[in-house]
């Protein structure tokens, strides 16, 4: 399997998650700005909601690599507590993509919200769930 993690942050909280899960993956992770690194089986796509918003740099992102991704698993960060799943699989369905039936989330700690989130406790469960899904592959 090729893998690869892909994330869009404005505070950093996305790509924390996303480096951890990179690491149990053996990748490295890398910002929505930069190119994918060709084509990858599956794609662990990090975002977050903004005022309840997701930022439309991910969906543009989706459309232009739709040719080199086959699965998009979805991990997403909010201080509201909400997930980006749902977007992203809307994104991903309509520009011809498969989408991982589990995501992940976590908290995100913005201004008062979430103090000091992702924890370590987040951070140990997204290393969980990228173990969980090479698992449930076969990898």
């Amino acid at each position: 399997m090729k893998y690869a993690v892909a994330y869009y942050t404005r505070s950093g909280n996305t790509k924390k998650v996303a480096d951890n899960i990179a690491e149990v993956l053996g990748v490295e992770a890398r910002d929505i700005s930069l190119e994918l690194p060709g084509k990858v089986d599956y794609l662990f796509l990090g975002s977050s909601l903004y005022a309840f918003k997701y930022d439309e740099s991910v969906e543009k992102f989706i459309e232009k690599n739709a040719g080199n991704i086959g699965t998009i698993v979805s991990f997403s960060t909010s201080a509201s507590g909400n997930s980006t799943a749902k977007f992203v699989k809307e994104c991903a369905e309509k520009n011809g993509i498969k989408f991982y039936p589990h995501s992940f989330k976590c908290p995100g700690s913005f201004m008062l919200f979430n103090p000091g989130r992702p924890n370590e406790k987040d951070l140990n469960a997204a290393r969980d769930f990228a173990k969980n899904i090479k698992s449930e592959l076969g990898d």
